[in-house]
């Protein structure tokens, strides 16, 4: 039974009614604040990444101007002891740099932030007065600003190091001296808390010297923040060269998949989501490997963070870093099958050297076999897939094994690691593994394994789609919908997943369920009814099933609050991870989540061959065209372009590679196969 249509609507009320947003959107891609335009004191955190360093910038502007900035810096390849899941080098350190210098000799006095702008950066314009008036103390005259002074912060692209750059304008009508010291504070860890001895981390001022300043004239400084081992050397960076070269991978993300609507912020934050899910990459002695962040999950990798969430991603980008380390996760978890099909671990540590798997069986299996042979078809290279066969038809085989007597899968937990109850079988792993079932009989198909193979697979998954229908199938509080496991009486985030995998029959209760109040909130949808928690992967997964379901217009009114809230809002850029645990950190495999509920929900995009998939673009009322430009999967380099007919839709694909456009005219919400 359905709850009533005004309950519904109210909970999208809810979500759509927020506060005026924060942030505004730049012209050049990124968002900018305005402290005079926001209630002050304003603070944020947000996690910025390269190869060999992660950054988490704990930053805001005080009520009465001031920038303050706390950097906490993590060293995932200097592992400490013990060398566990949480074991790299971190570090905070919340050195002033402004306060060091001095004008006229005098110090800095008034500072005024008159801009933050995130772009893959931070930047953060400044004004300050220089004098001696005695202020706040009701003698001497008010100062007036005397310099400007725009600073960047960003991490390395490939070295281990947090760097800051600093350029400081004359704005006042007279000459002024700037005195930029030589600065240098180190630490030293202690050698039994290290894997390779002592380490040091360090700061630095470079460019420092005395300088006079005529009327708009300009000098430029930097600091460094890095890690080495005690036997290394420091680096000295160029940092107008590193910033440069993050600028340049950022442009690079920017060229690929480029995603077009009448939405600008929606568009906006799938070009953020792109960069927050390819930066965080570490180059382990074990390969790339891609990892989650949040100041505790680095140089490692995990079956559903990497192998199920965002591995799938990455050939729709094209990086090649991203689809290297999703690769090389695959081959990791491979090294774990075994003849007598014990659970392959939940998680792969600290450089591929070690494993966590202390949540038993989280259906682990099935996100991995759900995501390699998504991954395999998407990437399109009849090689790659031959080297993760292997691993997929181990990790099927191990599902088949662990069917129950109702014929769905047993896991000994789930994604939550115990958090909420998940019984002895939960409706995740079920449905992963159908999922998983599917692609394999297409990839089966495009390698030539047989007919045989193909047609098994997809028996079994008709067998599993019924089991899943009578064990799961349900009417919780009203809704027909389903249990999240034999027991559970509540509604539950995680029901979004059949509509993902395009179960048919209970799409209207479960949408209705999942916009109801007693799952939906603000920040998107609750764990589980009556609890306060909420986890962004489980929103994100439930705006792509609503899609792929075909309720458009709930899918995009969703989508474009939810974008709103973590664009411009008072935490942003990002997708984040969950609350109330871990702060909203902006865990990285979250952007991956988001740019695949437009991906395969708005576009319907879903692979049916090495160089072939299935096409359903989806557009909200009021929108005439969508376009998703320059997408690399299938080994080539492609645009889709839909437009509103009179009489349905007009999708273009343009093959960049070959040249070719092919023109498609099709009902809305009617599939279109394609082949490249």
């Amino acid at each position: 039974m359905r709850k009533p249509f005004a309950l519904v609507l109210l909970s999208l009320v809810q979500l759509v009614v927020q506060a005026a947003p924060t942030w505004t959107l730049s012209p050049d891609g990124g968002i900018k604040l305005d402290p005079a335009g926001t209630q002050l004191p304003y603070y944020d955190h947000i996690e910025m990444s390269g190869q060999m360093m992660s950054s988490v910038i704990r930053w805001g502007v005080e009520a009465d101007g001031r920038f303050t900035e706390e950097r906490s810096l993590v060293f995932p390849m200097l592992r400490t002891v013990p060398n566990n899941t949480h074991a790299s080098l971190m570090h905070r350190i919340g050195t002033d740099i402004p306060s060091l210098v001095s004008i006229n000799g005098l110090s800095l006095k008034l500072e005024k932030v008159k801009e933050v702008e995130i772009n893959g950066f931070i930047k953060v314009v400044s004004s300050f007065a220089v004098g001696k008036a005695n202020i706040g103390l009701g003698t001497g005259t008010a100062l007036k600003p005397s310099v400007e002074l725009t600073r960047f912060i960003f991490p390395s692209v490939d070295k281990p190091l947090l760097g800051e750059t600093y350029t400081l304008e004359n704005i006042s009508e007279r000459p002024v001296t700037v005195y930029i010291p030589d600065y240098s504070q180190s630490f030293r860890t202690l050698a039994e808390k290290g894997v390779d001895g002592v380490y040091v981390i360090r700061a630095d001022l470079k460019g420092t010297g005395t300088f006079v300043l005529e009327p708009g004239e300009t000098v430029r400084f930097g600091a460094c923040f890095q890690a080495y081992k005690a036997s290394g050397k420091p680096i000295d960076p160029d940092l107008d060269a590193e910033y440069a070269a993050r600028r340049a991978l950022v442009g690079s993300w920017d060229s690929s998949l480029v995603l077009d609507t009448p939405d600008d912020v929606i568009d906006r934050e799938f070009r953020f989501a792109k960069i927050r899910a390819s930066e965080s990459i570490y180059k382990t002695k074990g390969g790339f490997m891609h990892g989650p962040g949040g100041e505790s999950y680095y140089a490692a990798i995990w079956a559903n963070d990497q192998a199920e969430y965002i591995n799938p991603f990455f050939p729709f980008l094209g990086y090649g870093v991203g689809n290297e380390s999703a690769l090389n996760s695959y081959l990791h978890f491979a090294r774990f099958m075994n003849d007598g099909f014990k659970p392959i671990p939940s998680s792969i540590i600290a450089e591929g050297i070690d494993i966590w798997d202390g949540a038993g069986d989280r259906g682990d299996a099935a996100m991995i076999a759900h995501g390699a042979s998504r991954y395999a078809l998407a990437r399109g290279d009849r090689a790659e897939a031959e080297k993760l066969w292997p691993l997929i038809t181990w990790c099927l085989e191990y599902c088949r094994r662990q069917l129950n007597g109702a014929g769905v899968v047993r896991s000994d937990s789930d994604e939550l690691e115990g958090r909420f109850p998940a019984g002895e079988a939960n409706l995740c792993t079920s449905t992963l593994y159908y999922d998983a079932l599917l692609s394999s009989a297409m990839l089966a198909k495009s390698l030539g394994k047989g007919t045989s193979v193909a047609a098994g697979y997809r028996k079994r998954a008709e067998r599993l789609a019924k089991a899943i229908e009578d064990y799961f199938g349900a009417d919780i509080q009203g809704y027909h919908t389903y249990r999240y496991y034999d027991g559970n009486t509540v509604l539950r985030s995680w029901i979004c997943m059949p509509l993902i995998v395009g179960i048919k029959g209970r799409e209207e209760g479960t949408i209705a369920a999942l916009t109801s109040p007693m799952l939906l909130t603000d920040d998107g949808v609750l764990t589980e009814q009556g609890s306060e928690t909420f986890w962004d992967r489980s929103t994100l997964y439930t705006l792509r099933g609503i899609y792929i379901a075909g309720d458009i217009a709930t899918a995009d009114r969703l989508m474009h609050s939810y974008s709103e809230r973590r664009l411009l809002g008072t935490h942003v850029p990002y997708p984040i991870e969950a609350w109330p645990e871990g702060s909203q950190r902006h865990l990285s495999a979250e952007s991956g989540l988001y740019c695949r509920a437009v991906i395969e929900g708005m576009f319907g995009l879903r692979p049916t061959g090495l160089g072939s998939f299935r096409l359903t673009p989806r557009l909200a009322d009021g929108w005439d065209r969508i376009a998703l430009r320059h997408i690399k999967a299938f080994g080539t380099d492609f645009d889709i372009e839909a437009e509103r007919g009179a009489k349905g839709l007009v999708v273009r694909i343009t093959d960049h590679a070959s040249g070719s456009v092919k023109s498609y005219k099709a009902a809305e919400g009617a599939p279109i196969e394609v082949k490249l």
